[in-house]
């Protein structure tokens, strides 16, 4: 994660994002390859890209498919540990001591970005100092900055009322920020030109299919900042009569269901 919630917002974030990292990984839908070809598209160079709150590398090595580099970045030590490798992807963690001067410096300098994309992060950013950043890294007139997130699954209806009575027990553990993702991005400020890919109050949704068994859901359960955080509280969400009531729904441990994640994406140019 890079520039939250002031310094405190930004430790309190990664040191969660930490914690929960390895389900994390394991759980994290994957991002199709038309998403990455829909931006590539859109920009006219396709020199340097910067995928911020980088995590595993996932968005970086798809972006890196369409430009020659890719800067991810996180704050997150032990995320960029277990990044994927890829010839043009180059991983920097970035301290919070960075300034913002130092960060764009280290990125490449202003107006030397072509796309900036930010993966299921952009919520816990202070936005109006990371905005500014965008605007003086990306190319003009051509760079897009693009952000996109999940929040639902779609399986069955017996499975999703399941999932959805799970999540209202998470509510009171969540940081305030996520209701960005619980709307979709549909109330996310997002000050920067339409590229046909969704705009402000209007995300594009997106469809991430995945095959998935009941264990791969119960990692990305527990891989979430609000069952992190209400354990430190000392409240299980995920007790063992909960688990076992989600996974009767499912079927069984080791069935494999289609389960449909909802996406959504705004992309756009920076404005004259």
């Amino acid at each position: 994660m890079q520039i939250l919630l002031g310094v405190y917002g930004i430790k309190k974030m990664a040191g969660l994002f930490d914690k929960q990292v390895d389900a994390y990984l394991d759980a994290r839908p994957t991002y199709p390859a038309d998403w990455y070809s829909m931006l590539a598209d859109r920009t006219s160079s396709h020199s340097l890209a910067w995928d911020v709150g980088t995590g595993n590398g996932q968005a970086a090595i798809g972006v890196a498919e369409h430009y020659d580099q890719v800067i991810g970045t996180d704050v997150s030590e032990a995320q960029l540990k277990r990044a994927n490798i890829h010839h043009r992807v180059r991983y920097l963690h970035t301290p919070l001591t960075l300034s913002d001067d130092e960060l764009i410096n280290l990125i490449g300098g202003e107006k030397s970005v072509d796309l900036v994309t930010v993966a299921q992060a952009v919520h816990w950013f202070d936005l109006p100092r990371f905005y500014s950043m965008i605007n003086r890294v990306l190319r003009k007139p051509n760079g897009v900055f693009a952000v996109w997130g999940y929040n639902d699954f779609a399986i069955t209806p017996e499975i999703d009322a399941a999932l959805k009575r799970f999540h209202e027990t998470t509510i009171p553990y969540w940081n305030e920020k996520i209701s960005y993702v619980f709307d979709g991005y549909e109330s996310l400020p997002f000050p920067f030109d339409s590229v046909g890919l969704g705009s402000e109050g209007k995300p594009l949704k997106l469809d991430i299919p995945k095959e998935l068994a009941f264990d791969g859901v119960l990692g990305m359960l527990s891989s979430w900042s609000a069952v992190v955080t209400a354990k430190e509280r000392g409240v299980d969400l995920l007790s063992e009569s909960v688990v076992h009531e989600l996974e009767n729904v499912w079927g069984g441990s080791k069935l494999v269901r289609h389960v449909v994640y909802k996406g959504f994406m705004i992309a756009g140019r920076p404005r004259p």
